[in-house]
């Protein structure tokens, strides 16, 4: 027998139904071997006894009887791969908690190497051996080990899970087909694991930008937590030194009142004091000649006292005190007065304060803005950089665009803002007259430009050397303290403001309120006729230097 099964090949003892080693093989009658239990399954779902490797048709179902020569040499090729697995299980290490052990180990559990989704079976690299050599296992999927392969059976039919029911969304085995899923749309596990594995493969890329999304909105909280942070710092900072300063002045003039009330007892002490010195010096005389008086009333030297009497009869010369009053000092209306000129000289600080904090912090919107050549009048002279501009001697000869300004001597900015916030400085110093401000795109460029905000225009300006406006329609004469060496102009879009600044006092010079803007905005740029050099120094557009 033994000699016999070496020369005889593995396939011989394959079932060509489940493709493994025969169990209770027996043979029909064309000469075809099968297990007993793959053959009857078979026969019980058709309805035709047919061979289903020759395909003939039997008018009856034969009888079925083990195939005893086939059953021993299955039985020894089943011996065979025990005794290598014995032999080679001391070179393998046994499963450990959490890995897969082999399933045809009979001591010992190896760790498994690989897992046959066709004989549900986890296999060590012994009892493996069979499914690498053997041609008919060879055609077996073989996947890295996993647990619970009886999972991949069709629980009615006790068959492997190989295909997939596209109307239920389950896996079936073959049987099902011919039963529950007889009608339904019926595709291979792997036709539907490549279509599912490409939607997963979506789904991981749409996961993923979904991620990277998120990511970028905890960078874009963590950067407005980091602004937050620093807005927080910057009005701590402009409260404290508001408060410090106000702390100050409340101090100051406390220690005022104080040395006030203070100064005035003082005067009232040493009024006293000057009375009290002047009265014991008188009570001091009196005593004197009291002492004198006694003696000589008791003596018996009739030629003395009567000598004596005239001078010592009568008291000393004194002073009368009887309309003489210290009367305490009154402070009434004291506290009353220096709280009203505390409040007066705090609401001037205080204006003053918040006009820098205001401007701390319009500063921080500010813009870098240049001159735009297309837009100067032909007259007008730009620096290259173009920053700064003033008025020539000589018309350029200069296409006659649009843009260009042909009567005033005006240029706009190349930038535009049509929305959020901007701030820009502009030097004023040595001139006689100058006009600052921001237009709306559409204004006319052409002939005589009325300026005010119903004209598409707010802007203030200087004329004949100190007389300050605000071109509003009809024009406001504003009031400074002092000429302004820089100005700065804020604007907020939304909040249809236009503020002016005198830059070096940190004071308000003007602000249109209630603005509404519906266009592109520029900033507007005139400095004016020169008047016969008076005026001739340019405007210059400055960068901006936070305030301290």
């Amino acid at each position: 027998m033994s000699a016999a099964s070496c020369l005889l090949t593995e396939d011989q003892f394959l079932c060509s139904i489940c493709l493994d080693v025969f169990t209770d093989p027996v043979t029909i009658p064309c000469g075809h071997n099968f297990c007993n239990a793959c053959i009857t399954e078979h026969w019980n779902v058709n309805v035709q006894c047919q061979c289903p490797n020759c395909k003939e048709v039997f008018n009856y179902r034969p009888e079925l009887r083990v195939n005893t020569f086939i059953s021993e040499m299955a039985a020894q090729f089943r011996q065979s791969a025990q005794q290598k697995a014995s032999s080679s299980s001391s070179e393998q290490h046994a499963a450990k908690p959490g890995e897969v052990p082999c399933d045809a180990c009979t001591g010992t559990k190896l760790k498994a190497l690989k897992s046959c989704l066709v004989c549900l079976v986890s296999y060590c690299e012994t009892h493996l051996e069979p499914h690498l050599t053997m041609s008919g296992l060879k055609r077996h999927q073989l996947i890295d080990p996993v647990e619970n392969l009886e999972g991949r059976m069709c629980t009615k039919h006790d068959k492997q899970l190989e295909l997939f029911c596209k109307t239920d969304q389950v896996c079936v085995c073959i049987l099902c087909t011919y039963s529950d899923h007889k009608t339904h749309d019926i595709v291979p596990l792997e036709e539907e694991y490549e279509g599912k594995k490409a939607e997963l493969g979506k789904t991981e890329t749409e996961i993923q930008q979904m991620i990277q999304k998120r990511r970028l909105k905890i960078d874009e909280i963590k950067h407005t937590v980091e602004l937050s942070e620093e807005d927080a710092d910057r009005e701590i900072a402009e409260g404290v030194q508001v408060f410090t300063a106000l702390k100050e002045s409340v101090e100051r003039s406390q220690a005022e009142l104080i040395n006030t009330i203070k100064e005035t007892q003082r005067k009232t002490e040493k009024k006293a004091e000057g009375f009290i010195r002047e009265l014991e010096q008188e009570i001091s005389e009196l005593k004197k000649r009291s002492t004198e008086v006694e003696q000589l009333s008791h003596s018996e030297d009739h030629l003395h006292l009567l000598q004596s009497f005239r001078t010592l009869n009568t008291a000393p010369p004194t002073k009368d005190w009887t309309g003489v009053r210290v009367s305490p000092p009154s402070h009434e209306g004291t506290v009353v007065r220096a709280v009203n000129q505390l409040e007066e000289t705090l609401g001037k600080q205080m204006k003053k304060l918040f006009t820098e904090v205001e401007l701390k912090r319009v500063q921080q919107s500010a813009v870098d803005v240049t001159l735009d050549p297309e837009t100067a009048h032909p007259e007008l002279i730009l620096s290259d950089d173009g920053k700064q501009v003033n008025l020539g001697d000589v018309k350029k000869n200069l296409p006659d665009n649009p843009e260009r300004f042909d009567t005033h001597a005006i240029v706009l900015a190349k930038q535009s803002f049509s929305s959020g916030r901007f701030y820009f400085e502009v030097q004023v110093k040595g001139k006689t007259e100058w006009t600052l401000g921001v237009v709306r795109e559409s204004i006319n460029r052409k002939g005589i430009i009325p300026l005010s905000p119903q004209d598409g225009s707010w802007t203030i300006c200087l004329r004949n050397e100190n007389e300050y406006k605000a071109c509003a329609g009809p024009p406001v004469l504003l009031s400074l303290k002092s000429q302004p060496e820089k100005v700065g102009v804020f604007v907020d879009y939304e909040e249809g403001l236009v503020s002016f600044y005198d830059v070096k006092s940190a004071a308000l010079i003007y602000s249109f309120t209630g603005c509404c803007f519906t266009e592109k905005l520029y900033p507007y740029f005139s400095p004016c006729f020169n008047a016969g050099g008076k005026n001739s120094a340019p405007l210059i557009i400055s960068p901006v230097n936070h305030t301290e």
